[in-house]
């Protein structure tokens, strides 16, 4: 088995992880719980990235397809989390950003082959968290609804 993070205490309540391609990430937590409120807390990494994976699957392919885009962002919203301990997220949004001369059928297109197929975040992360998809292109906003896995092939 490979070691994908190691999280190590530095004082207080903040950790500080490094990954298996050797990055450090910052954790704490908020002050009325012993931390100094100085980095993103252990519950959002995994929104971020979500947020990443999907992003770099989508401007990976729209770059393929020879879409003009002027500036992309990828925005992951909390939509329902339970009450009791452990609070989780059990549905979040996956908002896509995007401004520039962009087909939205590619934009779409390329939208659910991450969703779908490539992003291993999101597929790790369901069926435990129902993730929806929208877009804003240009101002646009599209709905996509929950991510339909592939059925996997032999």
């Amino acid at each position: 088995m490979s070691r994908i993070a190691l999280a190590t205490l530095t004082h207080g309540m903040e950790f500080v992880a490094r990954t298996a391609s050797d990055h450090e990430v910052r954790m704490d937590a908020a002050e009325k719980v012993g931390g100094e409120d100085k980095a993103a807390r252990p519950a959002e990494m995994p929104f971020v990235g979500l947020a990443g994976c999907t992003g770099m699957d989508a401007i990976s392919i729209l770059r393929k397809m020879r879409q003009e885009v002027a500036t992309f962002a990828v925005a992951a919203e909390g939509l329902e989390r339970t009450t009791e301990h452990p609070k989780r997220w059990t549905a979040v949004r996956v908002i896509f950003e995007v401004t520039g001369d962009v087909d939205p059928a590619k934009l779409e297109k390329a939208i659910n082959l991450s969703r779908n197929r490539y992003c291993g975040v999101s597929a790790s992360l369901r069926p435990a968290v129902r993730i929806e998809y929208r877009y804003v292109l240009n101002g646009s906003v599209t709905d996509l609804g929950e991510a339909e896995p592939e059925v996997e092939r032999e």
